[in-house]
């Protein structure tokens, strides 16, 4: 087992101990994988949406009843690049289950044979290119017929989901709902962070996945489980912490999992064995996690068109930003036109430089709404 120098982690998943609370919705979504449904996590980026979906991976009640697969699709553009995260994925997977769990996968899904090949020993290397995928849609149903017959019940987590709207395919939505509604051998988790795409893909009466899920809302951590669980872990390696300072990174970054995380990752760095953290420490911290991301953060504004830049500035200075087209907000801000921030929004929506929420848009990334109000 890997020995943990800094207990908060602020990539992948460790073990229970350094995962903090989410026992009601660890609950909720084992529950309703349990009972047949599939469901839509949503949240904010940052939120741990990852976390909690791998965290329940690792609970007897999936662990020991479920195959369970996991992809993150952020970065694909097309029906293809899903098709072949999810095949390397599941034969990833099956590896430690043996040669009888892949012979399965390999036997039924004919299509990926040829770049599936085993050792001596039976270990399967997976050596499918994406160019080997040469007819997406009978990968895509040899797969749904894998999971059919798979030796266990599989639940498959999607990442980003919200993705498949921007695929160039046609009716992608309505090929996915197809196979998902007849596959009865297999739950999914459809986790996304633009929750306006998500809203749309699962509670449109006229898109293919209307009323097909359980919807489950992922907000922050509550406050007093945090701050127990970020003291336990100073106390538990020699350190010392106060619930006030906890509190203090707690609402600067409204309770998002991942800058708490990595804050109190660089507060535990900074704080020596037998010591306790002080309240100075925490704009050093902060400083020293924006620092490390200025010359990406120069790069990216360098790279904007010129009124998605005026734009970014703009939403970032105000924090939470509404009505950004009227005209108090372009005069306030020098901008040009309603129109030209009509169009500035809709580039930096697409980019994920922005999110959408309950007629209000902000900069999502905290971390650079620091450096922005810093340094324009």
């Amino acid at each position: 087992m890997v020995k943990i120098i800094n207990p908060f982690i602020t990539s992948g998943y460790v073990s229970p101990p350094y995962f903090c609370d989410r026992e009601a919705e660890s609950r909720q979504l084992i529950g309703d994988i349990a009972n047949g449904n599939n469901v839509a996590l949503i949240s904010s980026r940052r939120m741990g949406k990852t976390g909690l979906i791998t965290h329940c991976f690792h609970q007897k009640e999936i662990k020991d009843h479920y195959y369970s697969f996991f992809i993150d699709i952020y970065a694909t553009n097309s029906l293809r690049d899903l098709v072949y995260l999810l095949s390397k994925e599941i034969v990833e997977q099956l590896k430690p289950f043996g040669k009888k769990a892949i012979e399965i996968f390999w036997t039924t899904v004919r299509s990926l044979q040829a770049g599936i090949t085993f050792n001596v020993t039976g270990v399967p290397s997976f050596n499918v290119r994406l160019g080997d995928i040469q007819a997406v849609e009978t990968t895509l149903d040899e797969i749904f017929r894998y999971l059919d017959r798979a030796g266990k019940p599989c639940v498959i987590a999607i990442d980003e989901f919200q993705q498949i709207h921007h695929y160039s395919d046609k009716n992608v939505e309505a090929t996915l709902r197809t196979y998902i509604q007849r596959c009865q051998n297999a739950r999914f988790i459809f986790a996304g962070s633009q929750r306006h795409i998500m809203d749309k893909i699962f509670t449109s009466a006229s898109r293919p996945f209307y009323q097909s899920v359980s919807i489950q809302h992922l907000g922050s951590i509550n406050p007093e489980e945090y701050v127990k669980f970020a003291v336990r872990l100073f106390h538990e390696h020699n350190r010392q912490v106060s619930p006030h300072i906890v509190e203090t990174v707690y609402h600067r970054f409204d309770g998002i999992t991942w800058y708490l995380q990595k804050v109190l990752n660089t507060l535990f760095s900074m704080t020596p064995v037998g010591s306790e953290a002080t309240k100075k420490m925490i704009d050093e911290a902060v400083k020293s996690n924006v620092d490390a991301y200025k010359y990406a953060y120069s790069e990216a504004l360098f790279r904007l068109p010129a009124k998605q830049k005026e734009l970014l500035i703009a939403i970032a200075k105000e924090g939470i930003a509404e009505a950004v087209t009227s005209s108090q907000f372009i005069k306030k801000h020098s901008l040009t036109s309603s129109s030209s921030v009509q169009a500035a929004l809709k580039g930096l929506l697409d980019k994920d430089f922005v999110t959408y929420e309950k007629g209000t848009y902000q900069v999502y990334d905290k971390f650079l709404v620091i450096w922005i109000n810093e340094n324009f």
